[in-house]
């Protein structure tokens, strides 16, 4: 399960991202529970959250034509710096009482742009830490981590929010990146495995189109989760307004919520870095799972049995990304990596410009039972129309069988060749 950290700069990398994931996580509920302070309004919330994310949109896949070009070390080490002074700028802000909304979505563009190149180049730096060999076992702590971090993060940034304001969160945030910067400072660059870099040249945005809808088993993986990053991953708009305006408890809610979430998608990556493969069929099984979960939550009445929810929503939305990550990753030639990571990267965090703002609507029109009610729908229709087309291109057919007197329904492949070949 942990067999990756055995190699040093992939400790060093994972160590160092422990404490930075942990404070981002205090920054995004201290970031969410402040803008609805100031404004009351879960649309802002999700407004909040789209210009995070726009950068992702607008430059992403020329984010990853720069990381495909750039060495990876150095160019981590300038995003991290970025992205920890902007959370120092907004803890001065807030801690001195002059911060504004405005303030706010200023720091999240402004992060939004750092991570249009600190994604690809994390996600690029992982292969050349660990190898091929390794690289399933890491990007699935790498999950275990990022999620692990929801479990301190908002615990912490509750207490803070509730006991000294989101000011300290913010500072606290900023600070953390001198662990990852310290991190990479100590590698020894002659463990990195060597890619070559690709060349500056006309049209390598255009080839690494190309390359992605040239082959079905990278493409139909990164539409499904454009979809579910689009509309199924608007927690923070949703599960603000349901410990706000659903439950009336308050910040403690929120963070408990987000806290429950990450236990499930903690079990999730570490049930992930377990298999040998990533398998096309667990990530269809896993966002049908998702969407139905969504659907079941947003309409159960008690509280409690909500935050419970969140713990198998946690692991089938996990489930969902590390294996579509894996899977994208592991068919990917080297020197695509950049590009198709930042495609992949882009489709996922980058629809949320347009799904965030259209489901904060729809929470503050109609509630937040319904607008966490169209995020599950939409996932689980996204699911099964991105599972037929696989399933069509794998040559593969449904087959509806009785055992013992049960229904058995599952894909089987059309012929011998093919079902070795699945």
């Amino acid at each position: 399960m942990f067999s990756s950290l055995r190699i040093r700069n992939y400790r060093l990398f994972f160590t160092g991202q422990v404490v930075s994931n942990t404070g981002t996580w205090m920054q995004r509920i201290a970031q969410d529970w402040l803008v609805l302070s100031l404004t009351g309004s879960s649309a802002a919330v999700g407004f909040t959250t789209a210009l995070q994310f726009l950068p992702m949109l607008l430059f992403g896949l020329y984010g990853g034509v720069l990381v495909d070009r750039l060495p990876k070390r150095p160019t981590l080490l300038a995003t991290q710096t970025a992205m920890g002074l902007t959370g120092l700028a907004l803890a001065f802000l807030t801690l001195t009482g002059h911060v504004q909304v405005w303030h706010v979505y200023v720091a999240a563009f402004a992060v939004g742009l750092a991570t249009v190149v600190d994604n690809p180049a994390r996600q690029s730096f992982v292969a050349e830490m660990v190898g091929p060999g390794q690289l399933q076992n890491a990007v699935s702590l790498n999950s275990a981590n990022f999620q692990s971090a929801r479990l301190v993060g908002p615990a912490v940034a509750g207490v803070l929010i509730t006991g000294v304001g989101t000011g300290w969160a913010f500072l606290l945030n900023g600070l953390s990146f001198l662990a990852p910067i310290a991190g990479l400072l100590m590698m020894r660059s002659s463990e990195i495995n060597q890619v070559e870099r690709a060349p500056r040249a006309k049209g390598q945005l255009r080839e690494g189109l190309r390359y992605v809808a040239g082959r079905p088993e990278l493409m139909w993986p990164i539409i499904l989760v454009g979809f579910i990053g689009t509309f199924g991953f608007n927690f923070p708009v949703w599960l603000s307004a349901y410990a706000d305006d659903v439950f009336h408890a308050g910040a403690g809610a929120y963070s408990l919520f987000n806290t429950l979430m990450a236990v499930g998608s903690v079990a999730g990556a570490l049930l992930a870095a377990r298999r040998g493969t990533a398998r096309l069929r667990v990530l269809i099984a896993a966002a049908v799972a998702f969407g139905v979960l969504e659907v079941v939550a947003a309409l159960v009445p008690s509280y409690w049995l909500f935050a419970l929810l969140m713990v198998p929503i946690g692991m089938a939305g996990l489930t969902v990304n590390v294996t579509a990550n894996t899977a994208v990753q592991m068919g990917t030639d080297p020197a695509m990596r950049g590009r198709v990571m930042a495609l992949f990267m882009m489709v996922f965090m980058g629809g949320t410009p347009l799904g965030a703002p259209v489901v904060g609507w729809i929470t503050d029109a109609y509630g937040p039972r319904a607008g966490f009610a169209v995020g599950g729908v939409v996932s689980l229709l996204a699911a099964v129309t991105v599972g037929l087309a696989l399933a069509r291109v794998g040559g593969l057919r449904l087959s509806v069988r009785w055992n013992h007197g049960h229904p058995h329904v599952r894909f089987v492949p059309r012929s011998r060749e093919l079902a070795t070949a699945a």
